[in-house]
This record gives C-alpha cells, sequence and structure tokens, in this order.
C-alpha cells in the first residue's frame, strides 16, 4: 500500500526531506523537532523559527510517502557518521597495522585458544545495532588477535609481507566496489586485467593468448583441467559425461592437492589421476611419465592432460618442462603448467631458467600474490589458444548481461569466459606494484628473496644441529632441527621417531611467544621438519639470524 501521510513524526528541519536523524549508534531514529532548535536565537527570533518549524513539519507531512507504513522520503543513512566512522577505522588501520608492519618488536600473533578467543572478541550478532565506539574497539580487537601475515619474521606460508601500492588498490577496489564481468559496469578494471594479461603472456614466451583472473590458483588449475577435457571432446559441454571413454590425466607425486580436487569436482574422479613419481629432488621423472601414458592407453582408457608443476608446495621443485612437452607432444596430450608458485621466477633474467620450456604449455596458472606479493588473492590462468577457447568453453551467454547490441564494443564484455558472474578485480592490485616498482623492481624482488634463501642455507650448513633434506633451487628451505640430546644418537627408527616429535613443539612455543610463524610438515616418508619460505622485501639477512638463533632457544631443552 502506498499513501501519502496526513500525520506523522517530526524530524529535524535540517535534515533531508523525511530523513530520521542518527542515533548515537550510527543508526537512524525520528526526533521531535521542537526538541532541535538551533542555538544561541535571540528571543525575537525564537518565534519566527517555531513558526518555520511548523510550516516545515506541515510540508512534510503532506509531502511524506509511505508504503507499508514505511516512510520512503529521504535516505535513511546517515552518511556523515558513516563517513567518522570509515574515518577513525582507517586511523586504526594505520596506526595497527601498516606502520607496525616492519617492526620486528612487535609480535606475529597473539594465540588464543578457540574458545577464550571467541569470548575475547564477542562475536554475538543482536538485534540492534552497537554504537560506533565499540565498533572501533572491536576492530582493535580483531586486529591484535589476527596473525599479522606482514610481519618480517611471519614465514608460514607461501604469501607474507605487506606491498604498499597493491594495498591502496585494494583499497580503492574495495571502496568502488565493482565487478568484472562488463565493460558498462567496470570499464577501467577490465582495460587493466588485459593490459595485465598480456605482459604475462609475453613473460611466459607467447606471442598471444587469453587468460583471465581467478580466486585461487585451485580455480585456476580447474579451469585447465576442464579447458583441456574441453578441447578433448568439445560435446561434453551440452551431452555430459555420458557415453565418454575414460579419460585420463597425468601429475607428478609432489603437484598440489588441487588436482585431485579438480579431477573429483569435474566427474573425472581421482582414481584416473596418475601420479608420476618424482626423483629425490621432487622433479616429475619424463621416462616415467611415458610408461604411464603407454600403460593408460593399453587400458583402454584417454590421456588428455599432463599437468607439470613449476615451483612444488613443500619442495620448490620445478619439472623439466621440455622433456614432459616433448611426450605431450608425441602423444597429442594439453600441457598445463602449475606455475602458481614458482611463475614469478620468469620475472627474473637470473632464475626464470627454472622454468625453462614453459612457452611449449598450453596453459599457465601464476599467483602474483605470492612471490611478487600483489596481495591475497591475485591468480591468473593464461592460455596459448587465441581462438575464444576460454570463451566458447564457458560461456552461458545470459541475455542480461552479455547483449549483442550495446553501443559500445562486446568484445570487452570478457565475463563470459569465467564460471564465475561476479568476479572481483584482482589484476588491478598486480597492476598497480608494477606501475610502481617497474619490471626491474618485480625482478629485484625476486632476486633478493632467493639470494636471502641462500643465506639461509649457507648458515644452516654452519650451525651444529641444523641439517638441509636437500639444497632448494628455489626459496623453500627445507631442514630439521636436532635437539642436544638427539645429536649423538644413531640414526635409527628411535632417533626419527624422536625427531618427528621436536618441530610441532617448537611451532608451539614461537607460536605462544609470538616471536615469529614458521611451516613444518611430515613429507614422503621424512619425518617433520620446518618449511622456510623467503618472500617479504621487509626481510633482512638479521631475520635469517634470529629464525635459527630462535629456533634453537625455542628447542634446546628437548
Amino acid at each position: 500500500m502506498v499513501c501519502k501521510a496526513g500525520s506523522g513524526k517530526h524530524w529535524d528541519s535540517s535534515s533531508r526531506e523525511g530523513e530520521a536523524a542518527p542515533s548515537s549508534s550510527g543508526e537512524l531514529s525520528p526526533q521531535p523537532a521542537a526538541l532541535l532548535l538551533p542555538p544561541s536565537l535571540p528571543p525575537c527570533a525564537v518565534q519566527t523559527h517555531v513558526d518555520s518549524n511548523k510550516q516545515d513539519i506541515f510540508q512534510r507531512k503532506k509531502n511524506a510517502v509511505l508504503v507499508n507504513g514505511v516512510i520512503l522520503n529521504g535516505p535513511i543513512t546517515d552518511s556523515k557518521a558513516g563517513e567518522k566512522f570509515v574515518e577513525e577505522a582507517c586511523k586504526i588501520i594505520m596506526e595497527e597495522v601498516i606502520r607496525k608492519a616492519a617492526d620486528v618488536t612487535e609480535k606475529v600473533c597473539e594465540w588464543q585458544p578457540p574458545e577464550k578467543l571467541k569470548k575475547l572478541l564477542d562475536l554475538e550478532m543482536r538485534d540492534t545495532g552497537e554504537p560506533h565506539q565499540r565498533l572501533l574497539q572491536l576492530c582493535q580487537d580483531i586486529i591484535r588477535y589476527s596473525v599479522k601475515t606482514n610481519h618480517p619474521r611471519f614465514f608460514n606460508q607461501l604469501y607474507a609481507g605487506i606491498d604498499y601500492y597493491s594495498l591502496v588498490a585494494r583499497f580503492i577496489t574495495e571502496a568502488l566496489n565493482p565487478s568484472v564481468y562488463t565493460y558498462e559496469v567496470s570499464p577501467v578494471f577490465l582495460l587493466v586485467e588485459e593490459a595485465v594479461l598480456k605482459r604475462m603472456i609475453e613473460f611466459v614466451g607467447w606471442k598471444e593468448g587469453d587468460g583471465i583472473f581467478n580466486p585461487g590458483g585451485s580455480v585456476s588449475n580447474m579451469y585447465a583441467m576442464n579447458l583441456a577435457r574441453y578441447k578433448y571432446c568439445p560435446d561434453i559441454k551440452e551431452k555430459g559425461l555420458s557415453g565418454l571413454p575414460r579419460l585420463v590425466l597425468f601429475t607428478s607425486e609432489e603437484c598440489h592437492y588441487s588436482m585431485n580436487k579438480a579431477a573429483s569436482f569435474l566427474g573425472i574422479g581421482t582414481q584416473n589421476v596418475y601420479f608420476i613419481t618424482t626423483d629425490e629432488r621432487g622433479k616429475m621423472i619424463p621416462e616415467e611419465l611415458e610408461k604411464q601414458v603407454q600403460r593408460a592407453r593399453k587400458e583402454g582408457a584417454a590421456p588428455f592432460l599432463v599437468c607439470a608443476t613449476a615451483g612444488t608446495t613443500v619442495l620448490g621443485a620445478f619439472d623439466p618442462l621440455d622433456k614432459i612437452a616433448d611426450i605431450c607432444e608425441k602423444h597429442g596430450l594439453w600441457l598445463h603448467v602449475d606455475a602458481s608458485w614458482g611463475g614469478s621466477a620468469l620475472m627474473s633474467r637470473k632464475h626464470r631458467k627454472l622454468l625453462h620450456g614453459i612457452h611449449r604449455a598450453d596453459s599457465v596458472a601464476w599467483n602474483p600474490h605470492k612471490m611478487l606479493m600483489a596481495g591475497i588473492q591475485c591468480c591468473a590462468l593464461l592460455v596459448k589458444d587465441n581462438s575464444d577457447l576460454l570463451k566458447k568453453c564457458y560461456s552461458a551467454k545470459a541475455s542480461y548481461l552479455f547483449q549483442q547490441d550495446k553501443f559500445y564494443d562486446v568484445s570487452y564484455d570478457t565475463g563470459d569466459k569465467s564460471i564465475q558472474c561476479s568476479r572481483r578485480p584482482d589484476a588491478f592490485k598486480f597492476w598497480m606494484t608494477w606501475k610502481a616498482l617497474g619490471t626491474t623492481g618485480l625482478e629485484e624482488r625476486v632476486n633478493r628473496a632467493l639470494a636471502l634463501a641462500r643465506y639461509l642455507v649457507d648458515e644452516i650448513k654452519k650451525r651444529e644441529g641444523f641439517q638441509l633434506l636437500l639444497e632448494p633451487e628455489y626459496a623453500n628451505i627445507c631442514f630439521w632441527y636436532i635437539p642436544s640430546s638427539l645429536r649423538k644418537m644413531e640414526e635409527g627408527p628411535e632417533f626419527w621417531k624422536k625427531l618427528h616429535q621436536v618441530a610441532p613443539v617448537i611451532k608451539e612455543r614461537m607460536m605462544k611467544k609470538g616471536s615469529m610463524m614458521l611451516g613444518y610438515q611430515p613429507h614422503r616418508g621424512k619425518v617433520n621438519f620446518f618449511r622456510q619460505v623467503v618472500i617479504s622485501p621487509q626481510v633482512s639477512r638479521e631475520d635469517m639470524d634470529f629464525l635459527l638463533d630462535e629456533i634453537d632457544l625455542l628447542g634446546r631443552d628437548l
């Protein structure tokens, strides 16, 4: 029901027509007009003001529009209060996150067990809103108890540090809240994505190609798997899996777990993922790949894809891409390279040889949010094909978005080559960093990280109680810490059983102390060891020394 009210509540005459005034919580509530006289009015003006108020109230009553009892005149959001909240919150972010990012005297984390943290954070959502001061306190609490991934001594994952340029880009995109599917709603960010993809394709070594940014390297790998299957059997898009032969794919024992997930998700089945044996460094053995392809054919299966890895998650291994490409060409198989971690070495003239042969791939996954610090998440799938294969595979031609009779060049409406509808402008973060640092600055970032990794390796070799698993070729340094109580013990089953328990205890102690964060894991028959990853340019030689000193300090009594 819609009606114009003949009576109703009074609002502040300084408000926009029909607007409610803000409460202390920033929410809006009706305020009696009689209580809102301007301050310091002379007595002779009071009556005039009251008369004016009465006229305004009468006019508002007359013009108010109600639908189902809700007054629609004017906005209900108090913009000034909202702006003030954003301003105060930004001050907290600046002080508590950005200015403390490079301060090694700050804790990496302030550990709390889950049940205690629930109480400290007041997670309950109530029927009525809470005042801004309370919300600002919650912002401080959230920051306080969160892990500071931008801390120079956060070594736990394959991302770390703070890039100020990509951070500003994130602020901009969060404020603008765009979705990258059509040029009409996201003109700037579509052009930015096109420019970034073009340059990334050049670094892979292709003269032309296509691509799209995705929410994670796992999704890029799934895209590639589905694209390879579509190329092998285009009818699958409409007819589905029925009638298809048993499709199989090949990847190394050291591949990312997303390959199994993608095979499951796409209906290929995890039993149809053939894992190829790797050498002692974690690299796929091409001769074993050839054997497995022939075995699959003899079994009556249909091989369609090989997924090589450039920079494995744990050991940082790079598969021999040229030899793998030879086998793919021989058997007509799509070659995908998961370079989510190692792809950034392409930016370095010194280290790009790690990915020798990548130009022969049909598709590449590359995550600039890792080594190049573009901010999570920033992940590209690059495709050598330039015949619109991505669009053919994924297009659904939604007529409410991708009209073909628009007034501009609809080839810029790239959203139909994505499985997503809403999509974040992730390329903008990388673009901003690239613009700020230039290609030489990005190259320097890679070179410095790998130089620090080499320094740490040399220090590990010098120190008693530290033992490398293998010589690294990238930024992954895997090592054991052997407490003094085990150093003279024979390396038998009992030794390895005891050593397996060392890393988890040291990890617990470092987190509860808040001094640093470092990952550990068992891997392919080897007991728990530490995996140190160097990324951030905020990390120094002194931090490498501290890492070894701190491990020894935390574990020497074990």
